[in-house]
């Protein structure tokens, strides 16, 4: 009897132990699976966080390039393709005149030239103003002639019209010209030129007909 007493105590001490021993396994994977799942949590909202400022695509993976704001805005304006075609104005017209009066002729004339320098082809028709300066006043020129149609002045190109004036033949001082003005067609800005012809009109040149004239664009030569 009291070898079968201790053996049942053996066995339930035992038995205790292994109990034991068991709950504390459990209590040790309990505590390790807390971390783990901390750790996953965290991560996961690191990954949410760079999704949204970062600018990846969720689909690809692939960062998704900034709108190209410099390239959108370099469109070719076209503004020198527009300037083609506009009418010639002073700021791009480079305006000389010359002598162009032959021993011979019964009045004087001078070829007034505009060049074309604004680096586009321009339009140009009708009639320059032309202003006579002299010591007596300004003279205004009359228009002389039919306008010829509208006419594109290559960049770098030239057309003439003409000016006629009567001469001085009277043995007087008559009336000293001190310049040129010239106001091309349909502008408001004119250009002042020393004047290249005769020095002066005849005085009184009003009372026998005699008149300053002008003609068209293009008239060069043609006056008289």
């Amino acid at each position: 009897m009291r070898a079968r007493k201790l053996t049942f105590a053996a066995l339930a001490l035992a038995a205790g132990l292994s109990l034991t021993a068991c709950q504390n396994d459990d209590d040790d994977a309990v505590g390790q699976a807390a971390p783990s799942s901390g750790s996953s949590a965290s991560a996961a909202s690191s990954s949410g966080g760079g999704s949204d400022s970062g600018g990846t695509d969720q689909d690809g993976g692939k960062e998704s390039p900034a709108p190209d704001s410099a390239g959108s805005a370099s469109g070719g304006s076209g503004s020198g393709s527009d300037a083609k075609g506009g009418k010639c104005t002073t700021d791009g017209l480079k305006i000389t005149a010359l002598d162009t009066f032959i021993d011979g002729d019964h009045g004087g004339s001078v070829a007034v030239g505009l060049t074309n320098t604004s680096g586009a082809d321009c339009v140009i028709s009708g009639f320059a103003g032309v202003d006579l300066k002299t010591n007596a006043g300004t003279i205004s020129a009359t228009r002389k002639g039919d306008p010829a149609d509208p006419y594109t002045l290559k960049n770098g190109k030239e057309i003439d019209f003409n000016v006629s004036y009567p001469l001085n033949e009277t043995g007087g001082s008559g009336v000293r010209i001190t310049g040129l003005v010239v106001t091309p067609p349909n502008e408001t800005k004119s250009v002042t030129l020393d004047w290249p012809g005769k020095s002066s009109l005849p005085a009184g040149d009003s009372g026998n007909g005699d008149q300053v004239l002008v003609g068209p664009i293009g008239s060069a030569g043609q006056g008289g």
